[in-house]
């Protein structure tokens, strides 16, 4: 930054926003604004992308449901370019429940399908969150034994207490968890022998480009040693390149996700033409 560009930003009054940090709350501000306008019209939808099995990488274990919302252009847009902005807030709650509804919705409609979907910890008490899964538990018990429900590791940490909890309760319906964006370095081991997780989806640090890095190769074998003395299965995000999954099915990770089998799509095959996606 050069001299007097300093000078101007130093010259700001007490309390008043510089023009970086007022173009940085704008732009907060119009996220919230695309987020608010699409939930009030129920603008969601869901992305689903395969998680494929090591052994058989042709064979998909399992599918995660991504949340998007469309724009006042119609534009689909990935949770990547909002959820930051609006996690903590009520607008975050109210997302993860129309995550939910789709989700059961669509696991409901597909007998044979298994499903993820995200959720933080912050949606645990969250009332209508709650009742989106006990309604469509009581229309349909079948669905739990489906459904995975996928918590961040650093969500887990704010209320490890709460959230081992919550699995506890849901696990004797059949409900499976998996720790998201595992190794991303929040985890206190003290907690993490008590959460019981059935999965564990390693963060995509480690995975990114691990076939010519050997320290990520030690640090991913392990993450897999941890997982496996759990006796959790083990899922590798971001697998770009077939090198890559080659040396991850070498460390023996179970499940492999990422653009190098397919990106996540709004238009699976188990939906016709004139199939809508619709939040209950």
């Amino acid at each position: 930054m050069s001299g007097s560009r300093r000078r101007r930003l130093a010259d700001v009054p007490p309390g008043a926003e510089n023009p970086l940090q007022f173009a940085l709350s704008q732009r907060d501000r119009n996220t919230i604004g695309m987020v608010e306008e699409a939930i009030r019209h129920k603008q969601v939808l869901l992305a689903f992308q395969p998680v494929m099995q090591a052994r058989a990488p042709d064979k998909i274990a399992f599918y995660e449901g991504l949340i998007r919302v469309l724009d006042s252009t119609g534009r689909v847009i990935p949770a990547i370019d909002f959820m930051d902005t609006i996690e903590n807030t009520e607008l975050g709650r109210q997302l993860d429940t129309l995550a939910l509804g789709l989700g059961l919705r669509a696991l409901n409609d597909n007998p044979s399908l298994r499903l993820s979907i995200n959720m933080s910890a912050r949606s645990i008490g969250y009332r209508q969150w709650n009742r989106t899964l006990d309604r469509w538990l009581t229309r349909n018990p079948l669905i739990a034994e489906r459904l995975i429900l996928e918590i961040t590791e650093s969500s887990a940490m704010l209320v490890p207490e709460l959230v081992v909890d919550f699995m506890d309760r849901l696990q004797i319906e059949g409900i499976c968890f998996a720790m998201d964006d595992f190794g991303a370095g929040y985890t206190a081991l003290r907690y993490f022998k008590d959460f019981y997780f059935d999965i564990l989806k390693i963060d995509g640090q480690f995975v990114q480009g691990i076939a010519n890095d050997p320290d990520n190769q030690a640090l991913t074998a392990a993450l897999v040693s941890i997982a496996k003395h759990f006796d959790m299965l083990t899922v590798a995000e971001f697998v770009e390149t077939k090198e890559d999954a080659a040396t991850l099915i070498n460390l023996g990770v179970d499940c492999l996700q990422g653009f190098y089998f397919s990106a996540a799509s709004t238009r699976p095959h188990w939906l016709r033409p004139a199939d809508t996606q619709k939040a209950i």
